[in-house]
């Protein structure tokens, strides 16, 4: 056993509004290990590492770091003692270099002035120090989200850091992008720094991780050795339950086409173009999945598929209606739901009750207004069967969204768009972040809606959710499909990770014959 290298000691945090997020939690960390920390979205996990952190301090209980105790009153003070943090959605600013970011808050001057030279020097000594390969003159905007991946990690470490909390650091890679993720952190053990792993994808928890920690309901389950648990075992622990890492599907006999689109073009903010004529078509009781690294198209086909943004050239069939001079209101009526790949910022309105999220999309129907007032007694009816049916963990339906785990609100945006009997679906991203259990309950009502004749348009930087979900899969790579596959199952996510870095690329006529049936 190696030596503890810090300790958490019965921590407890109770916020304001009496929400307790640690119960009695106790945490520690030896010298040169990868730790993952797991359990569902509102387990705790989030508030124990802000706490270690420096960014929340604990109501109750104790910190240590190799055997003196610390106390943390700011990210700052963490930095100071050594401990860093990479975050899930990245802290780089886009329009500076890579050697910019790297120094940002701890600039090296000469005289006045801001040393770009040294902000290089440096950044260059750290790169081959760690062997994170990284260009100093390259702009953050330019750089694929490994890369980004990769400065994340080096500007933590030109800080000092000792210690790494990663939050999720492999949601947006590919297969490949995390093998190479993978080497470098063992890299670092070597070198003597301890890490901490968040992560949903237990697979990837056992490939990298010395010892787990579990966390339910705001306590610890269990300190285990990676080794002596299975994936099953640590679900059961984060859950209370069993859970299904596979799907069965019924084999389907495929309706009418939903969703047509043909030749789709669509041009960036300087004139560049960001799709490049795609085309798909998914009919009713289909599911197809879009795979590809962020960035490649994924998010503006969702936005011209939506109503979000105008077409450049091509055509957007839904239910047989041209949607190119409708708005989005229009477009939902023609029975399209969708499911945001931000939840907080479109999917939720944070400030408001989860009965009136629950219902922001449909309140202008005559069945739920009087005209002048809201149905408010039929919309609660609605919100708790809502509730009951996706287990949502809430006070009830006049609990204010924000105040929900991640999880839970996503819960909420899966549960108002699937209750509406849509002819199409758009989900985008539509487990990121949550937790097994909650992934599993989306999945199953995926599957459902399926079953009932939905057609879905599936767009996941998870793989293992895309190639269990679809029933054909297309890959997008710098804004065209290169590739296309009717039997995703077949698949794997090595094979699909060489389509999504634009190495493998099927013949265009092939794939427009294949996708026109």
């Amino acid at each position: 056993m190696k030596d503890t290298l810090l300790e958490m000691r019965k921590i407890i945090k109770v916020y304001p509004n009496g929400v307790v997020a640690n119960q009695n939690v106790s945490f520690s960390l030896c010298e040169g290990e990868i730790h993952a920390l797991a359990g569902e979205n509102g387990a705790g996990k989030s508030t124990l590492m802000k706490i270690l952190f420096g960014m929340e301090e604990p109501s109750e209980g104790e910190m240590f770091l190799r055997g003196q105790k610390i106390k943390l009153r700011s990210p700052q003070d963490a930095i100071d003692m050594g401990i860093g943090m990479v975050h899930q959605h990245f802290m780089l600013v886009p329009s500076f270099t890579v050697a910019e970011n790297m120094v940002l808050g701890m600039e090296p001057k000469k005289g006045m002035a801001f040393n770009y030279n040294e902000a290089i020097r440096i950044t260059k000594e750290f790169s081959e120090k760690y062997n994170l390969h990284v260009d100093p003159e390259m702009k953050v905007e330019n750089l694929s989200v490994g890369m980004k991946q990769k400065v994340e990690i080096l500007k933590a470490l030109v800080r000092g850091a000792k210690i790494l909390i990663l939050d999720e650091p492999t949601a947006v890679l590919t297969p490949q992008e995390t093998a190479e993720l993978f080497e470098e952190l063992k890299l670092l053990k070597d070198a003597g720094h301890t890490i901490v792993f968040i992560s949903h994808k237990l697979k990837e928890v056992k490939a990298i991780c010395d010892r787990i920690t579990i966390m339910r309901g705001g306590r610890t389950e269990g300190v285990f050795e990676v080794a002596d648990v299975s994936e099953q075992e640590i679900s059961r622990l984060m859950v209370g339950r069993d859970v299904v890492l596979k799907y069965e599907k019924e084999a389907r006999t495929y309706g009418e086409t939903i969703l047509n689109v043909k030749d789709l073009s669509l041009l960036g903010e300087h004139g560049n173009k960001v799709l490049k004529s795609v085309s798909l078509s998914i009919r009713q009781g289909e599911i197809v999945g879009i795979a590809g690294v962020e960035g490649n198209g994924q998010a503006e086909l969702v936005q011209a598929i939506t109503g979000q943004r105008s077409i450049s050239s091509g055509t957007v069939f839904v239910n047989k209606q041209d949607i190119s001079l409708l708005d989005i209101a229009q477009i939902r009526n023609l029975g399209l739901s969708y499911v945001p790949e931000d939840r907080m910022r479109q999917g939720t309105a944070k400030d408001v009750s989860i009965v009136d999220n629950m219902v922001s999309t449909r309140f202008r129907k005559k069945e739920w207004n009087t005209g002048i007032f809201m149905r408010r007694k039929k919309m609660n009816v609605l919100a708790q069967g809502l509730i009951d049916s996706f287990q949502i963990k809430t006070s009830g339906p006049q609990q204010e969204i924000g105040m929900l785990s991640g999880g839970n609100m996503q819960k909420v945006v899966v549960a108002r768009e699937s209750s509406t009997e849509p002819l199409l679906m758009v989900a985008e991203q539509p487990t990121r972040g949550v937790d097994v259990g909650a992934a599993q309950l989306i999945h199953q009502k995926l599957i459902e809606m399926r079953q009932e004749d939905c057609a879905t348009l599936l767009i996941s930087a998870d793989l293992n959710e895309i190639l269990e979900l679809s029933d054909s899969l297309l890959v997008m790579y710098e804004g065209e499909v290169v590739g296309y596959f009717d039997n995703p199952a077949a698949l794997t996510e090595e094979e699909l990770g060489l389509f999504m870095l634009g190495i493998k690329k099927q013949d265009e006529d092939e794939i427009r014959r294949a996708i026109y049936f």
